[in-house]
């Protein structure tokens, strides 16, 4: 695999915030097709929804282009991983492992949810020191696995 560069993103530039948004739809019609729902909101989400977000970005840059990227905010101590996605030109190559190791280096407890029915997710999850925390139904349909991982000390 070529370097992987991760960089803090900024959403207030058209370009990275239009790529984002792509590679985020992209991403998702892959998790919609595994669950077997169209459910999940971050589908129909704008460009200007995803901007007004009150979270941290981060992305990977693999050759100089965006890659993938993991947004997330800390709530109550707790890194709360709010997406993941990965262009699927590039699944399986450690992208989604390389951003999620870099918000879990920020130190502390973490969440993340995905769906429940998403075993590529939910390996990685699992394989970072995760566990299933629950599973709920946020919209009718969509069953959502939720992962908590202790912090580190």
């Amino acid at each position: 695999m070529s370097a992987v560069d991760i960089v803090e993103l900024d959403l207030s530039d058209d370009a990275v915030a239009r790529a984002v948004h792509r590679i985020g739809l992209r991403s998702y019609a892959v998790e919609a097709e595994l669950i077997g729902s169209t459910a999940i909101p971050a589908l129909r989400e704008t460009v200007h929804g995803m901007r007004a977000r009150p979270l941290r970005w981060l992305g990977a840059h693999v050759d100089g282009v965006l890659a993938g990227f993991v947004a997330w905010a800390r709530v109550d101590g707790v890194l709360d991983i709010d997406r993941l996605c990965v262009d699927p030109d590039r699944f399986r190559r450690g992208v989604g492992r390389r951003l999620v190791a870099a918000v879990l280096a920020l130190g502390g407890p973490a969440a993340v949810a995905t769906g429940a029915a998403n075993a590529p997710a939910i390996a990685l999850y699992e394989g970072l020191g995760f566990r299933l925390a629950r599973v709920f139904e946020p919209e009718p349909g969509l069953p959502v696995a939720e992962f908590t991982r202790p912090g580190t000390t």
